[in-house]
């Protein structure tokens, strides 16, 4: 069965300070073995089957159209909905400025993601992929060779694929851009699931002003750190339209006790319809209270019904939160800050 999504963005073009690689701890690969992850995801997964599957492919593609407006974001990772291919959920991450050590050209870069978190850690997704971009002036496409990786709770992320040069893709000859707009995708050909799928979206990026792209900030001031439960929740506040909460984990989200986990969430239930979303930059701050050098870390990811909540599950390690030269918890007292820019909006078609 082929399901088509396509999903229309309006993207206000104001240059954010945002590198999704200077997460410096992972919204993904992990730096410090961290990463800005989807939180609670629903979907069901066939995985627990254990069955391996080599019929038809399955492909998703992803359309930008209004490339030059997200190229001017810089060098950053965006991720796209949440997809389901052959019962398990994923999404790409894209950086179109994307460098390599000891070179000075920029590259088109993808990452592929298995976004449940519940992945069972005694089980593992074998699969098998090609990245791709379109020929949009002969139907061709240009491929990576095929990737296989290893797909487990504690790596859901495959290896960045550096795709290709900006400037060839640039290049008119090419096909790879037209109009504005160029099409990238993965497709499977190797996968631990019951059944296949295949799944379209479409990312148009428009330079409009009546979004809110002027990051709108809150701060959740937290009077005894050690009186709160895993999880906590903050209260709900509105910001950009829309309302939203953090979630806080003391001890982590995995409760072993090593780190901090924080999650920013949409209330979407009230205000989104289920086949619309939007496409933020999002920045979650533990404020330091005495020097001002604050634990940041930023994101640009989609919410919607199939994925409300963003975060990183090792935020800060406790043992840099809780020490007191670095004034992230005072006399038990703590500060956590949202910032918050809508810059975008989704539809499926």
């Amino acid at each position: 069965m082929f399901i088509k999504r396509v999903y229309i963005l309006f993207v206000h073009g104001i240059v954010i300070d945002f590198d999704c690689r200077a997460f410096k701890g992972k919204l993904c690969p992990r730096a410090m073995g961290n990463s800005c992850v989807p939180g609670s995801v629903p979907g069901r997964s066939n995985q627990g089957q254990g069955q391996v599957s080599n019929g038809a492919q399955t492909t998703f593609k992803w359309t930008i159209d209004g490339f030059s407006s997200l190229l001017d974001k810089g060098n950053a990772w965006t991720c796209s909905s949440v997809f389901q291919i052959r019962g398990l959920n994923w999404y790409l991450r894209l950086n179109l400025r994307d460098t390599k050590s000891g070179d000075k050209e920029e590259y088109v870069s993808l990452k592929l993601v298995l976004a449940q978190r519940h992945v069972r850690s005694d089980k593992v997704v074998e699969a098998s992929f090609k990245f791709l971009i379109y020929d949009q002036s002969y139907g061709k496409h240009h491929e990576e060779h095929q990737v296989s990786h290893n797909f487990q709770s504690t790596s859901t992320t495959s290896g960045t694929s550096c795709m290709i040069p900006l400037t060839t893709l640039k290049e008119k000859s090419s096909g790879f851009l037209v109009n504005n707009c160029c099409i990238l995708g993965v497709e499977f050909t190797r996968v631990v699931v019951a059944e296949g799928k295949d799944v379209s979206e479409t990312l148009f990026v428009q330079k409009i002003n009546n979004i809110c792209s002027d990051p709108q900030v809150y701060s959740w001031n937290i009077d005894d750190f050690f009186l709160l439960k895993n999880p906590s929740t903050s209260p709900v506040f509105e910001l950009c339209g829309h309302k939203w909460f953090i979630t806080i984990h003391p001890s982590g989200q995995d409760k072993s006790g090593n780190y901090l986990s924080l999650y920013l969430s949409m209330k979407v239930l009230d205000t989104l319809h289920e086949n619309s979303g939007n496409l933020v930059e999002l920045s979650i701050s533990i404020k330091d209270q005495e020097t001002g050098k604050h634990r940041k870390l930023s994101g640009r990811c989609q919410f919607s019904k199939n994925s409300p909540s963003w975060g990183w599950p090792k935020f800060i390690s406790l043992e840099d939160f809780k020490d007191s030269s670095n004034g992230f918890l005072l006399k038990k007292k703590c500060c956590i800050e949202a910032q918050i820019a809508v810059i975008g909006s989704s539809k499926i078609e």
